[in-house]
This record gives C-alpha cells, structure tokens and sequence, in this order.
C-alpha cells in the first residue's frame, strides 16, 4: 500500500487531485473551529467541559467533528445534505415526475441534484433556527449548564447568526462537490470521514488517562476486529451471471458477451443504522428539550439514554433490519434490471427473460438482504455491548455507524485510487 501510496505522489495528476483533497480538508476543519459571530467563545467551552462525558452530546457532535456544539461556522455539518439527499430518494420512489426525471439520464440526474441543493439550504434555515433558539435560553442546548451563551440577543444578530450557519452548510456542500469533480474520492463522504476521525485521538488519550494501558488496548482490539469484519463483508457480493445474445447487423456481429449483476451482501450501506439511531433518540431528544420528569420521561431515560440497556438494544436491532429491507426495496428495482437486460437482448442462464428474470432477482436479493441486515444489526450493537463492558462507553463514542463509515469511505476511496494507477500501469495498493 505504501508503495502505491508513492506511485500515486510520482504521477502528477494524482499528486495534484491528493493535494487538492487534503487542502479542502483542511479548510473544512478550520471552518469547524471558526466561532460564529456573536456566540460567548469561553461560555462554549464551559458548557463542553461539563458535559464532556455525556453520550448523547458526543453522538449529536459526532458527524459535525465538534463543530455542532461550538456552534462554529460550520456547525451544521454534512448532514443537512445527507438529511435532503435521503429525502429525495424516497421521493423519486414515489413521485412520477420525479422518477422521469431519473430515467432521463444525466440531464435529469443535474436537476435532481439541484432539488437536493434547494431543500439541503432549506434545512439549513430550520436546523440552524432550532439550533439557536436552544442556545439563546440557558441550559437549554446544554442540560446542566447556565452560562449566557449568546449575549446580546437582538434580532438583527440571530438573522446573522442563522445566515452564516446556512452559508456554512452551502460551502460544506460545495467542498464536497469540488473534491468530487477536482479530487479523490466521494467528497461528501470524505467530509464524514474527517469530521468522525477528528476526535478519534483524543477519545483515545481520555481512555488511557482515565483507564489505564490495559483498558486503552482491549478497547483498540475490539476496534480492529470490527473493522476487520466490516471489510470482510463489505467487499463480499452474490454474482448474477448475465449472458448476451448474439446479433447481426449489417456484416457485423454484436453481443455474445458473458458479465454479472453484482449484488452486495450489504446493499443498503450504512444507511438503515443512520435511520434507526435517528428515530432512537427521538424519544431522549424529546425529555432533553421538555426537562420534563414525570413517568414516562424516567421510563425513557432509564432504558434509551444508554446504549447498553436490553430494551434499546433489541430496538435497535429490530429497526436495523426492517429498514435495511426497506431501503433496498425502494433503491433496487428487480422490474427495471430485468426491463433493461431484455431490452438489451441479456438473460440468466437458466431463467427466461421479463418477468421471470424480476422474481429471480427479487427472490436472491430477498435472501441475500437477510444475513446483511443480521451484520449491520451485529457490527452497530457490538461497539456499544463491548465498549460498556469495558467501562468506556461515555469516553469512546465510536459505534457501529462511525466504523462502517469510516472504513467505508477509506475502501472506496482506496479503490478509486488503484483504478486510476492502474489505468496507468502502475502496481497499484492491493498487490
């Protein structure tokens, strides 16, 4: 890998696109520290300092890189983009014109990615509305904590402040198509990657202050086993053989070819653990914001404020499975995949063409979907069990989302840098 790594630096194109990716980073991680105007710099970190070892903080900060809860420039993050991509997925599936417009190619596909633009500063003006409306109350945004974190409140500096947290959300996701189209990798997914990784050493010396050597490895040996299960998995697929019939036109033969349809054991990605964290911490987000103690608010408290509690863990795993079944049902159309292979003159040896074809697609991608929603339940509840066990849950908040985006996000950027080098007949990484 490391050789390839120099391959890549000696190639000039390549050395330039690294380069322009990790100057992007940069700025994208200046911006997150950058406070924005008229938040009391010192009263944040206060207010951080004391609810340093709160679970649900860390993960609400997590996806930002700390960004969230300094209220930074860039505090928003990636996720209004990802909250506005998600939603125009689902709406394609059901609305008509939405779906023409995917089948119209990459002229369709530019203008849903300009929908996905409009709604993703949309949710910024909200997001980042809610955002100070809790901050501008003391010991609201952070429970516990009574400091005066916007003093002067004036409504000519909230408009500012909301006008520089949704530009931050739209030169996020400018960033992110710039490495996209002038880097390496899927821009967007890099700016997770840097945002998830950039606490990853200081959760790591809290531990071993706190803890000690011995806790500090065991917690860096189950790391490594998930990630090495997560590669193992990731990378595994179910080949369809595809086979094309021969034509003539003119003097000229076409088809005849042998390919496949590759279908992933986790179709749905990292996706289904997003969606189920989410509507997890609904029910807490909803006690935090009320301060509420009545019944019901002490039920939710005592077995969703944790991860290791048996209630939120079968929760969990329940609502990873169904949407994992979910999203690959409205992402992989069997009906389409076997429209275009008949159309194209293609067939499975062995399943005749059109409908056929569609329930023998549907009844594989069923089976397969099975033990991938099983991994995906596994690998997210593992970290949260074992790090609990370990007594290090509130100082090490990498879950089972952060280690499937994490290694995620390095192989498909490591695999766009090996085709490009051996495009170049260079060895590439993986030999």
């Amino acid at each position: 890998m490391l050789r390839g790594f120099a391959s890549a630096f000696r190639t000039p194109d390549l050395r330039k696109k690294i380069l322009f990716t990790i100057f992007i980073l940069g700025i994208y991680r200046l911006g997150a520290v950058v406070p924005t105007p008229g938040v009391n710099y010192s009263a944040i970190q206060k207010c951080i300092t004391q609810t340093q070892d709160n679970s649900f903080y860390g993960l609400i900060n997590l996806f930002s890189g700390g960004a969230l809860l300094q209220l930074s420039v860039f505090a928003l993050g990636i996720m209004p983009y990802i909250t506005a991509s998600i939603i125009i997925q689902l709406l394609v599936v059901v609305i008509p014109r939405l779906d023409a417009l995917k089948q119209e190619g990459q002229a369709g596909q530019a203008k849903l990615t300009q929908y996905t633009r409009y709604l993703t500063i949309g949710l910024a003006i909200l997001q980042s509305t809610a955002i100070l409306a809790l901050a501008r109350t003391p010991g609201r945004l952070f429970q516990g904590c009574n400091e005066q974190l916007i003093p002067n409140q004036s409504i000519t500096l909230i408009i500012v402040m909301i006008i520089t947290l949704t530009a931050g959300t739209g030169m996020i996701m400018w960033f992110g198509e710039l490495i996209t189209d002038r880097g390496i990798g899927n821009g967007m997914s890099l700016l997770i990657f840097v945002s998830i990784i950039a606490s990853f050493p200081g959760q790591l010396v809290a531990i071993f202050r706190v803890d000690g050597a011995l806790t500090l490895a065991f917690t860096v040996a189950v790391g490594l086993v998930t990630i090495g299960a997560v590669v193992y998995v990731e990378q595994a697929q179910r080949r369809i053989p595809v086979q094309y019939a021969k034509r003539m036109v003119g003097s000229r033969e076409y088809g005849g070819a042998s390919t496949y349809i590759p279908l992933k054991v986790n179709m749905a990605g990292v996706i289904p653990v997003i969606f189920a964290s989410s509507l997890l911490y609904i029910p807490q987000l909803i006690v935090t914001l009320s301060g509420s103690q009545a019944g019901w608010a002490q039920w939710v408290s005592q077995n969703f404020t944790k991860g290791d509690e048996p209630l939120y863990l079968l929760a969990y795993f329940l609502l990873i499975v169904f949407f994992c079944y979910f999203y690959v049902a409205i992402t992989f159309n069997p009906v389409e995949v076997a429209d275009n292979m008949k159309k194209y003159g293609g067939f499975i040896p062995g399943i005749r063409a059109g409908k056929p074809t569609a329930e023998y697609l549907d009844y594989v991608l069923t089976r397969l979907t099975f033990p991938g929603s099983l991994y995906l339940a596994v690998i997210a509840i593992i970290p949260f069990v074992a790090f609990a066990t370990l007594g290090v849950g509130n100082r090490f908040l990498f879950g089972g989302t952060s280690l499937l985006i994490m290694v995620g996000v390095g192989l498909d950027t490591i695999k766009q840098l090996e085709s490009q080098l051996q495009q170049r007949n260079y060895e590439g990484f993986l030999r």
